[in-house]
């Protein structure tokens, strides 16, 4: 589903995923369109603009994850300001695009969110991942409400957070795909967590560091 508020905009998304043989089973001008052909198109991934008419994007991104929790938020955005990032990723969307983006980013975009990756536009992930020192601060040590991750489980915890597939963390680290897998596992159940999407943005809530 392509949601935004400029037509001409909306209608050159929409064609450019239908030529790439994506199905675009709806579309909507407003927040309250958006919801209301979301539930009853079920959309696999939004392809979302932030300002939209009330409720605005990050709104349409939370109600509608409440709603489908399965379904994928790719925010398409003129903004790329910190707070904008970060607000859209705390609700929910796993995916976040300026909208200076080419065509063919959108589209990898659209593949690997479908893929239940998180994507950003180069450059995004280090404005949002900021403030994560906790999990390797030793004073954190001190304090039993945080959970304790090792140097390696913090490491691809970043790497994950910056959107990058297994596959790409195990050839930087140069380690097994199922090492990697491994790591991530242990990171959920300290964390208490269910699934990769769900760590993504916890660890960009922390705002996890880039070195």
């Amino acid at each position: 589903m392509v949601v935004d508020d400029h037509p001409m905009w909306r209608d050159a998304v929409e064609r450019d995923l239908q030529q790439a043989g994506f199905e675009v089973v709806a579309v909507a001008s407003t927040g309250t369109e958006a919801l209301a052909r979301f539930k009853a198109a079920r959309p696999q991934v939004v392809v979302l603009d932030l300002q939209i008419p009330e409720p605005d994007g990050v709104g349409v991104t939370r109600e509608a994850l409440a709603h489908d929790p399965s379904a994928r938020v790719l925010v398409l955005s003129a903004s790329g300001e910190q707070a904008d990032v970060l607000e859209a990723v705390k609700a929910g969307a796993t995916g976040y695009l300026v909208k200076s983006a080419s065509r063919q980013e959108l589209l990898d975009a659209v593949r690997r969110v479908a893929r239940g990756d998180t994507v950003f536009t180069p450059g995004l992930a280090g404005l949002v991942l900021g403030e994560f020192r906790r999990l390797s601060d030793p004073a954190a040590a001190t304090d039993p409400t945080q959970p304790q991750l090792t140097e390696r489980e913090t490491e691809v915890l970043k790497m994950v957070a910056k959107g990058m597939s297994y596959k790409q963390i195990a050839e930087r680290l140069v380690l097994s795909h199922r090492t990697v897998q491994n790591h991530v596992q242990n990171t959920l159940r300290k964390l208490q967590m269910h699934n990769r999407v769900e760590l993504t943005r916890w660890a960009i809530e922390q705002g996890l560091d880039e070195d």
